[in-house]
This record gives structure tokens, C-alpha cells and sequence, in this order.
């Protein structure tokens, strides 16, 4: 008997039926000989419900009253899930993010997990329950409630899976697993059946909605295997998310993503000298404001132009800080460009293979899309392009490298018990 992870988000458990419906995947697993976590995200759209109303009350919501606030919704979730658990007969309790010991860093709507106390959790097991944790919440260690920002249900599965040395941690979602790219923008993409962390890791920062990044990243670092599953055909497997060492690497790219949230600021006529840059990205970093694409030209006048992007929920807080900083950088004027697009390329196999990134912008230019901004790692590729253009851009790219019918990996071996 192994600990066994499971993770339910919101269209999961939007309404009594899908309730029950996850009750039953959660028995399944109980009566597979495993015990059983299960942590919940708050029911369909109610933290979107909850921020609107919070706006409607004031502009400028204050950030602990939001984390009060919003961590009110994954306790409805997991006591109406616990419920309907124990109405088919199982033993199974319900606790929070302050009840389990979810440790977090002292700081509000982002918060990171430091700890996870796990002798209550463990009492619970031995104790014959399945336990149903919130996810998206824990506490500083002064007791003051946080949140882990949007989809840190996923990093808060992953988390006590680690922590709880657990078999695997299955995310049960409304898709059927990892694709290529958006199936509903092309039909016929392959679904992959295993991908690697570095690869799932990459498609999540640059706009595959799947999974929460900080979630990969944590089952990278302490090796947990994960599934995503759908919550509706409870028999499929999905894809397997393991370790590049595991998988033989078929095709140069993955995956395709496009991140529509993020907005371009481009700050005019800086002076050319040093620490221009570290005085602009330390001020945003000093207010835990994310800076993703970086780009800087030089003007014939000796004087620099950094264009950047940041995601369009930071982009208020950005332009007031910015503000603040424009006498001492001595920025001319500051623009913003909302009507973009990030679109990416993510593949292991894309190492130590030349071209890829030729491909990619031929294909772009075949159908006449411009590209604003490039920014490289190892196994991604990125482009900035018009808004308007992405959804283009994804089918173009995803005929490039034959995403629509080919198998992408495939695992080396057997995996026991996943």
C-alpha cells in the first residue's frame, strides 16, 4: 500500500454531480489498496466570483483581507467533498491550509511553500481516513493565512505529495491530459502519453494552462511523478509526467503555447550607462513583479530603449512603479503594447538540433506574421506577435513539426506502480 496524491480543480468539482463524481475517483484509488490525499480547488468559478466582489467594494483591495478572502473557497469544496465521501461508506476527514501545516513565506496572493508539517496528515492515514486538503492556502509561521497565487491548488498537491514521499500525484482536470497544443484551436493534435518535467515545465511558463508551474517545478525537484487525468473518464491514464532520463525523444518540439495575458511595456531614450537596467528590474523585483521577455536596442543618439513583458494583472502595480523610478532611470516615455501574444515552441528534443528556431520563423513569416520579440532557452523558443495572430501562429507551427497525428515520446522501460 502506497500514499496516492490526488488533485481536483475547480470544473471538477463545480456542482453536487461532479462532487460525487470525484468522490468516486477518490474510492477508486482507496479501494485500489492505497491511501488516499485529496486536495480540492474552490467549486467552478467562485474565486473569479470572489475577486469581482471584492472590486465592487473597493479599487484597491487590501492584499491579507484578499487572502482571507479567497481562501474561503476551497473550504467549501473540500467539507462537500469529504461529505459526499463518507456518504458511500469511507472514513474520510476535511482540513485546511492552517490545520494541515501548510507553511508559506510571509507574503500575500503569491506566497511560496517553505514546510509542510505532516504528522497530522499522517495520524489521519493511519487512522483508516482519506484526507481532503485545501489547496491554494497556508499560513506564515505567525499564523496569518495566505494564498499561492491562481492554479497553486496544483502546487499545493505536489508539495504534500513530496512531502509525503507519495507513490505519484494524479491532477484531475476537464481535459483528457497534456497536448501538443490547444485542441480547440487544432482538433486533431496529438495527446501525448508521457512528457517530461522539463518539457511540461516549459509549456506551463509560456501559457499552457494544464498545470500551475511552481507545481512542475516542485515534482522536478523532489522527483514525484505526475498524472494529468480527466476527472470524467476515470479509466484513461492520461499523460505521465516523469523525468527526461525515463523518455526516448522522438520529435525536436513537444508542445506549442500561447500566452495571451502578458503585456509589452517599452521604456524610451534610457541613458547608456551601468546599472540603468539593475536600478529598472530590481525596483519591479523588490515588489515580487515577474519580468518574462527582455529586449534592448541601442539609439544612434548613445541612448537605450528596454522593451519587456509582464503579465497583464502586474501591469497596474508595474506602471505606478515605474512611474516612481522614471526621474531616477531617466526614461523619456513609457509605453505599453496590450494587443500581444507570446507564442512558444517547448521540446527536450530541440537540443543540440539546428534549425529549429529557422523553422519556426519561416513558418511564421509564410503566413505573413510579424514577430515583435525573441527570447530562447535551451528547449523553448518564443515569439512575440500580434494578438490577433496567435491562433494562426499555433496552427502554422504545429503543421511545421508534424503535432497532428505523430507519436511525441515514448517511455524507456517499464514504470512500476504508476
Amino acid at each position: 500500500m502506497g500514499i496516492i496524491v490526488q488533485k481536483f480543480g475547480g470544473t471538477s468539482v463545480a456542482d453536487p454531480q461532479k462532487i460525487h463524481n470525484a468522490a468516486r475517483a477518490v474510492i477508486k484509488e482507496r479501494e485500489n489498496g492505497n491511501d488516499v490525499v485529496v486536495v480540492v480547488s474552490a467549486m467552478g468559478h467562485t474565486t473569479d466570483y470572489l475577486i469581482k466582489l471584492a472590486k465592487e467594494v473597493t479599487s484597491m483591495p487590501d492584499s491579507r483581507e484578499m487572502d482571507m478572502l479567497l481562501s474561503t473557497g476551497e473550504q467549501v469544496s473540500i467539507a462537500l467533498l469529504t461529505m459526499a465521501i463518507q456518504a458511500k461508506g469511507y472514513k474520510a476527514i476535511s482540513m485546511n491550509g492552517q490545520q494541515v501545516g501548510i507553511i508559506t513565506e510571509n507574503i500575500h496572493s503569491k506566497a511560496r511553500i517553505v514546510d509542510i508539517k505532516t504528522d497530522k496528515l499522517k495520524k489521519h492515514l493511519d487512522d483508516g481516513n482519506i484526507i481532503v486538503v485545501a489547496g491554494f492556502q497556508g499560513v506564515t509561521p505567525e499564523g496569518e493565512i495566505t494564498t499561492l497565487g491562481r492554479g497553486g491548488s496544483d502546487t499545493s498537491a505536489v508539495a504534500i505529495a513530496a512531502a509525503l514521499e507519495a507513490e505519484r500525484c494524479d491532477i484531475y482536470t476537464d481535459v483528457e491530459g497534456v497536448y501538443a497544443t490547444d485542441p480547440r484551436i487544432v482538433p486533431n493534435v496529438q495527446r501525448a502519453d508521457v512528457i517530461s518535467y522539463e518539457e511540461m515545465l516549459e509549456l506551463a511558463r509560456v501559457g499552457a494552462n494544464v498545470l500551475h508551474p511552481r507545481s512542475v517545478e516542485t515534482a522536478k525537484q523532489f522527483n514525484v511523478p505526475l498524472r494529468v487525468r480527466s476527472s470524467f473518464k476515470l479509466d484513461d491514464c492520461g499523460t505521465l509526467i516523469i523525468g527526461v532520463e525515463n523518455m526516448e525523444i522522438y520529435k525536436p518540439v513537444a508542445g506549442i503555447a500561447a500566452d495571451t495575458s502578458q503585456v509589452r511595456i517599452l521604456l524610451s531614450n534610457l541613458p547608456d550607462i551601468p546599472g540603468t537596467a539593475a536600478e529598472l528590474f530590481g525596483a519591479l523585483a523588490k515588489n515580487n513583479i515577474s519580468v518574462d521577455m527582455i529586449i534592448q536596442s541601442l539609439a544612434s543618439n548613445g541612448k537605450n530603449s528596454i522593451a519587456f513583458t509582464v503579465d497583464a494583472d502586474d501591469l497596474d502595480s508595474t506602471l505606478k512603479i515605474l512611474e516612481d523610478e522614471k526621474s531616477v532611470i531617466k526614461a523619456d516615455e513609457i509605453l505599453t503594447d496590450k494587443d500581444i501574444a507570446k507564442v512558444s515552441i517547448v521540446g527536450a528534443g530541440m537540443v543540440d538540433r539546428p534549425g529549429i528556431a529557422a523553422d519556426m520563423f519561416r513558418a511564421l513569416a509564410e503566413k505573413n506574421i510579424n514577430i515583435k520579440m525573441i527570447s530562447t532557452s535551451e528547449i523553448k523558443i518564443s515569439c512575440l506577435v500580434d494578438k490577433a495572430d496567435s491562433k494562426e501562429a499555433i496552427k502554422a507551427l504545429c503543421k511545421e513539426f508534424d503535432l497532428e497525428s505523430q507519436e511525441i515520446a515514448v517511455v524507456k522501460g517499464d514504470l512500476p506502480n504508476l
